[in-house]
């Protein structure tokens, strides 16, 4: 049996819960698989449906991270046939007591802690005693070595994504009403937070305005930043330009997207916040979509530079300005759209899930 213990689950929504969800789900095709997960509303429909157990785990943050332990020891204990053990992240097996064979996720933010300090320390102790580490990016793995954690024990996986489903057409036709025949069409799916630089985009939105004068900016999300974002469209006559859309259904957001040039997240480091890898780049290029990303962070494994999209520093506001227009120049979108969704087949979970099985076995 395997344990994926993980504070992150379907069906709450989020891009931690869509790799926890692939991650056991895949594993459950191949192994007995069971998941401990934190109690989420309306969790019985979704359990129902699943073919592995799952454990929900109630309370208030703290008292959930001791209860949860203590289950999961005890059930250690009494079951002796149990492989491995999974987490989505190091505080998941800070209080697990077993010898079992241990797997640790890690994804940027959460390990990015000052050498020495005491969150690093904690850190440390939980990553450098598993027996393998999985980083979504070979960013995230040098920030981990950098931060102290043993290399040796460290291996890249890029998170997976199940291939796309096809989109009813009477959505794809709410999506063409909503951008009102306007184009060019740039798109962001991701919360509005300083390090997605929703800020940095809009600007270059007020130059490219000049030379595509029906262009249109579709932003779906919500986040602190939202005012402030609302507030700099309006300060540069942009509200004919910018779409902001939040709260809709994910068929919509998928046709949004598919019916976009270029997908814009030229993401970077926000205090000790930064993107570690980027599954919004793939989920763009399953549709045909190439990205622009930021070099800050683990974009890189997820676009190639000049093929599938383009990698720019998202600090400096020429540099984002210039790539939209290049992607835009002759339609250069549609040739790195094509090379994004061939590339895209190799982030399926079909084929990420047997870099997992060969550290399993």
């Amino acid at each position: 049996m395997y344990l994926i213990v993980t504070r992150s689950f379907p069906p709450e929504v989020g891009g931690m819960q869509n790799l926890m969800w692939g991650l056991a789900n895949s594993i459950s095709k191949y192994y007995l698989t069971k998941v401990f997960a934190d109690y989420q509303e309306n969790h019985q429909e979704f359990d129902g449906k699943v073919s592995f157990s799952i454990e929900r785990i109630r309370g208030t943050k703290l008292l959930r991270k001791y209860r949860k332990a203590y289950l999961i020891n005890d059930f250690i204990k009494k079951n002796k046939k149990i492989e491995c053990i999974i987490a989505d992240h190091w505080k998941s097996l800070e209080l697990i007591k077993s010898n079992q064979k241990k797997i640790c996720l890690i994804h940027s933010k959460e390990i990015n802690h000052n050498k020495g300090s005491r969150l690093n320390n904690r850190v440390l102790n939980v990553l450098n005693r598993v027996d393998h580490i999985i980083s979504n990016s070979e960013y995230t793995k040098n920030l981990a070595i950098k931060n102290g954690v043993n290399s040796e024990k460290i291996i890249v996986i890029n998170p997976g994504v199940y291939p796309a489903k096809l989109i009813d057409k009477k959505i794809l036709d709410k999506a063409d009403n909503l951008l009102k025949n306007k184009k060019p069409r740039l798109i962001t799916v991701s919360r509005l937070d300083k390090r997605k630089n929703h800020e940095k985009i809009i600007m270059a939105l007020r130059n490219l305005k000049q030379i595509y004068p029906d262009i249109i900016y579709t932003c779906i999300g919500y986040g602190e930043e939202e005012e402030n974002i609302k507030k700099l469209v309006k300060e540069l006559n942009l509200e004919e330009q910018v779409l902001f859309l939040r709260d809709i259904s994910q068929d919509l957001k998928n046709a949004l997207v598919a019916k976009s040039n270029i997908f814009v997240m030229p993401s970077i480091v926000y205090k000790k916040s930064v993107e570690g890898f980027g599954i919004a780049y793939i989920e763009a290029a399953q549709y045909g979509i190439p990205s622009i990303g930021g070099k800050d962070g683990g974009a890189a494994d997820a676009i190639i530079n000049y093929k599938t999209g383009l990698i720019v520093d998202g600090n400096n506001l020429d540099a984002v300005y210039s790539a939209i227009n290049k992607l835009l120049d002759e339609n250069k979108f549609i040739e790195f759209g094509k090379a994004a969704k061939e590339n895209s087949a190799n982030f399926h979970w079909d084929k990420v899930i047997q870099k997992y099985i060969k550290i399993l076995n």
